[in-house]
């Protein structure tokens, strides 16, 4: 039995982890779009929505700024 909770154990361990990444931006923070219609342009992150695992970043498109709700990969 005590083997048995161990393992348990172990599983709830690895589940804690794999839901606590770290976000690898910061609001403030100037990023550049790597893919899709905007690759190339640079902006500002705005907010980060953590559960979605997305990104509102404003970019400069014709002197006007414009927010962008992008995806991100940690």
């Amino acid at each position: 039995m005590s083997e048995v909770n161990r393992m348990l154990g172990k599983v709830d361990e690895l589940a804690v982890q794999t839901d606590t990444h770290a976000i690898p931006f910061n609001i403030g923070e100037t990023i550049k779009v790597v893919d899709g219609p905007f690759n190339g342009f640079n902006g500002t992150v705005e907010k980060i929505n953590e559960e979605k695992r997305k990104l509102e970043v404003m970019v400069t498109i014709f002197g006007r700024k414009t927010p962008l709700e992008l995806s991100y990969a940690s």
